[in-house]
């Protein structure tokens, strides 16, 4: 592994990043906002309340909005006031994510993610870049090599499970946040050196744990020199330059050929016949810190509702032990596999980690009969979507068998969004899921304790006292 003096200097590209992905450049950039159309009603609190309403009260915000205007709503958001159009029904949600991608762009609904992630994620590609990108990106995601990784994820999921001590008591969200950002590292990073690991860790927390203030100072470009938005300015120099050591390391490796974590794969992408231009370095960079943020802590979060919940329901509980040691002569069958992925699925319904699914208009569009001009965003509320009875009967209620057999109505469930723009690791992060939940529940009995809520952490919702779980030894 380079030391830190040869560590290459990536100093530069940062402070490229965040200059032109901040300030005015957070929002459609080659788009006036709509002014003076005639949108869907909404508050009329100043711009700063309701971007905070949003960014912070979300699980409150967003259900109070759908009783108090209907089923579809407009709030706006700094900078300029920017209008963001929510709409809560199935049919709604059909024809955002079945809009022409050269119309209903996703990146520019996604650039508050801008500094961080970089204009090369996939999440802030659209058109012809994002098709190029998915295209690239693909086969690292696609059943056989999600089934090149389970090994693995199996292999860290026990190894963390079986240190827990008996009889403990503690946050699942630290547990399941240090298990998903160890599979992150070593199948998509696929960084084995120690030190190099554990230089990683600590940076990668502190990009994940980003307060929504600091999210939406972005706007605000002079706040980089101050604060908190400082510290996270030097956080990303920092990682950033681990990572393209990383890179540019594994683009040498000996055995670059022979290896399968995501990294590598991507690094051969498009030297292959599928006449695609090869990832540069920035490119690669951006996509494998989307593809951190995006499956890092997302999935440790439904995890660890998962538990919780589990932890409330002794029937449920016991129904889950016996799927993951298998109920068939020969260990687990497809049928324990898909109640395990129940739990998750009805985990990510319940508790949504991310709250809406945002497109940004490039022409006028009639959506559910409203006419909406350019340059306006909308989207599904994915936390509506979620509750609403008529979705989901008795929405509240924790019941996995909602997903066995078949999954609820299309446009009901939508945790991975939908549409070209669906995310590329539901499958991984699903996976992973079951692989986990197997892990922990042959060895522990799991009882949840105290009180939980969710409260906002970066762009996601993570529960508020780190979901409290006793463990027993089974």
């Amino acid at each position: 592994m380079a030391t830190a003096q040869e560590l290459p200097d990536t100093a530069d590209l940062t402070a490229d990043r965040f200059r032109t992905m901040s300030g005015a450049s957070v929002g459609p950039r080659d788009l006036p906002p709509p002014s003076g159309a005639a949108l869907p009603p909404g508050p009329r609190w100043p711009v700063l309340v309701q971007s905070a309403a949003l960014m912070r009260f979300r699980h409150w915000f967003h259900p109070y909005l759908q009783r108090r205007y209907g089923d579809v709503f407009t709030v706006r958001l700094i900078p300029g006031g920017r209008p963001l159009v929510f709409f809560t029904r199935p049919e709604h949600a059909r024809e955002i994510f079945a809009g022409d991608p050269e119309v209903f762009h996703a990146g520019k609904g996604n650039a508050i993610l801008g500094p961080i992630m970089g204009r090369h994620s996939l999440l802030l590609q659209d058109s012809l870049e994002h098709k190029r990108a998915r295209k690239l990106l693909m086969p690292a995601f696609n059943g056989h090599a999600l089934k090149g990784y389970r090994d693995l994820v199996t292999e860290l999921a026990a190894d963390e499970a079986e240190h827990w001590p008996d009889g403990a008591t503690f946050r699942s969200l630290d547990r399941m946040n240090a298990l998903t950002l160890e599979v992150i590292l070593r199948v998509v990073f696929g960084v084995t050196d120690a030190d190099r690991l554990a230089a990683m860790r600590p940076l990668v927390n502190a990009t994940v744990d980003i307060s929504p203030v600091v999210l939406l100072g972005w706007g605000y470009p002079r706040l980089q020199r101050m604060g908190p938005w400082k510290r996270t300015v030097d956080t990303q120099a920092a990682l950033d330059r681990l990572i393209h050591a990383e890179i540019r390391e594994r683009r040498t490796a000996p055995d670059l050929a022979e290896r399968t974590d995501v990294l590598s794969r991507l690094i051969r992408a498009g030297a292959d016949e599928s006449g695609e231009e090869p990832l540069t370095d920035t490119e690669l960079r951006d996509q494998l810190v989307t593809l951190l943020l995006a499956g890092h802590e997302t999935t440790a979060t439904s995890l660890a509702w998962a538990l919780r919940e589990l932890g409330q329901h002794p029937d449920l509980l016991r129904r889950s032990q016996e799927a993951a040691a298998g109920t068939g002569p020969d260990g687990p069958t497809a049928e324990d596999d898909a109640w395990l992925e129940a739990v998750v699925k009805e985990s990510m319904r319940l508790h949504p980690v991310i709250p809406m699914v945002v497109r940004t208009l490039m022409e006028p569009v009639t959506i559910g009969g409203v006419d909406l001009p350019a340059g306006t965003t909308v989207g599904p509320s994915i936390i509506v979507a979620h509750q609403r009875p008529e979705n989901h009967p008795e929405p509240d209620a924790f019941r996995p068998e909602r997903f066995l057999g078949q999954n609820p109505p299309t446009n009901t469930w939508i945790p991975f969004g939908g549409g070209v723009r669906r995310c590329i690791g539901a499958g991984f992060a699903q996976m992973e899921g079951v692989a986990v939940l197997r892990e922990v529940l042959t060895r522990w009995d799991v009882a949840a304790v105290g009180p939980e809520d969710p409260k906002v952490r970066n762009i996601t919702s993570v529960p508020k006292r780190g979901a409290l779980v006793r463990v027993t030894r089974r």
